[in-house]
């Protein structure tokens, strides 16, 4: 279904990405209602509309559903049942089913293995004895991580030869976890792909990413890689998007292996800090492509315009 100009975009969180949608959206006609839980929230500060509550809060869910024609979130840590909620009432883009699978490093990790997508080895570890068991598996160094919310490396421990497995399980601070053999990458790369409703895909080109203490510092595009790797890239994030039923954006975040090849490393179903490069560098941002893509709008160029790198200011 084609969400007109016009018409209301509902937007779930209300952070700096949520305000960028928003600004795109109005430029393209739209109104946005922006749902969190504070009204000085940046999003809120630039919405049309506001409505103040929790994920739990079923009463002012169905006030802001009433309220809007298509619904989108602005990052992924939020919980899939009221997402599941809305869904059953209006349309929901990037769907449940997406947000489920990028919320959860193991079955996110497990989808992509069904695609004989490329990640790094790994293993399941539900207990302290079966971290010690996935150790002899995968190997060390090796990086346990929570399978949940963690991000920016918040509910992660490295493992080298010298670190005590207990010490990094209750680190991590989950009881259910994902033990990945370290990768040894040249540098890492993103790709931001879009798809809408219709079928349509449009990928932009993969870039460089340097992080500083596990936070994104500099996105360089294009990343320097060859047009084979490049393509490669894109086709991977394009399949990862069809097998996904993507309506939306997505960001493929890559390994650049040291030998050359293309590692995916995390999925995120949602404008990325890596594409802001594309507000000024490109023929369509990714802000406008997400409106264009969750709308059903035909998908805007993108057309690199000039080299770029963008710089997070924190």
């Amino acid at each position: 279904m084609m969400i007109s100009p016009g018409g209301r975009i509902g937007v779930l969180g209300g952070g700096q990405l949520g305000r960028m949608t928003a600004l795109a959206a109005a430029s393209l006609g739209y109104r946005t209602h922006v749902y969190s839980e504070s009204a000085d929230d940046p999003a809120a500060q630039v919405a049309t509309a506001h409505t103040q509550g929790g994920f739990e809060d079923m009463e002012a869910l169905a006030r802001f559903a009433a309220e809007v024609d298509v619904v989108t979130y602005e990052f992924e840590n939020i919980p899939v049942e009221p997402v599941q909620w809305l869904s059953e009432r209006l349309p929901v883009r990037p769907s449940p089913r997406v947000l489920r699978i990028s919320q959860d490093r193991l079955r996110e990790k497990d989808f992509l293995g069904r695609l004989k997508i490329p990640t790094t080895f790994y293993r399941a570890v539900n207990a302290y004895q079966q971290l010690v068991t996935a150790l002899g598996v995968v190997g060390r160094p090796a990086v346990l991580k929570s399978t949940r919310m963690g991000y920016d490396g918040k509910g992660q421990a490295a493992i080298d030869d010298a670190a005590d497995p207990a010490l990094a399980w209750r680190q991590i601070g989950a009881t259910v976890g994902i033990l990945e053999r370290f990768v040894n990458f040249d540098y890492e790369a993103s790709v931001l792909v879009a798809r809408r409703p219709s079928g349509d895909i449009l990928t932009y080109e993969p870039v460089r990413n340097v992080h500083r203490h596990h936070i994104l510092a500099e996105t360089h595009a294009p990343a320097p890689m060859s047009a084979a790797l490049s393509q490669e890239a894109r086709r991977l994030a394009a399949s990862v998007a069809e097998a996904l039923e993507l309506e939306g954006l997505l960001c493929v975040e890559l390994f650049v292996t040291r030998e050359g090849g293309l590692i995916v490393n995390e999925l995120a179903p949602r404008p990325h800090n890596s594409g802001h490069w594309t507000m000024d560098a490109c023929v369509t941002s990714q802000f406008e492509q997400t409106v264009r893509a969750i709308c059903d709008l035909p998908l805007g160029s993108t057309e690199r315009l000039a080299d770029a790198v963008m710089l997070n200011l924190i």
